[in-house]
């Protein structure tokens, strides 16, 4: 049980902004529990999009501040973010498994305003893909 509750944390942590890394504790829960995949991938593919819709709700949140000299994103930075997101569209948020830009695009998504229900499928869908190639590569590993 103790491990099921580790791939759920440690993938809704990776998502927020905390620096963490969800693949190495699912492919090493993996190894200990190899026939329980499909549950490890839906646990690890919830988590890490449940971080993604904290990200989600602070961008939206936060976005009543910035105007406040404390808020973390300079006008011109959120400015380039929101053209690139308005540019690139709802379906750039497949890619928000992504180490780089992945969290911030979630965080930009929120203060785009971009319908929750819309935000949730299409970021599941791009996590949950990640997350079967890294079942498929730690099970290659352990044959």
């Amino acid at each position: 049980m103790f491990d099921f509750m580790l791939v759920f944390a440690s993938s809704l942590l990776a998502a927020t902004i905390a620096p963490f890394y969800s693949e190495v504790v699912l492919a090493a829960v993996l190894t200990r529990q190899p026939d329980a995949a499909v549950l490890l991938w839906l646990l690890a593919s919830t988590g890490n999009t449940l971080g993604s819709v904290v990200n989600w709700w602070l961008g939206s949140y936060l976005l009543h501040y910035q105007h406040r000299r404390w808020f973390p994103v300079k006008p011109v930075q959120l400015a380039r973010a929101q053209y690139w997101f308005q540019r690139l569209g709802v379906w750039s948020l497949l890619f928000a498994w992504a180490p780089v830009g992945g969290d911030a695009l979630t965080f930009i998504a929120g203060i785009m305003q971009v319908r929750l229900p819309l935000f949730v499928t299409l970021v599941f869908i791009g996590k949950g893909l990640r997350y079967l190639i890294v079942i498929y590569f730690a099970e290659q590993l352990l044959l």
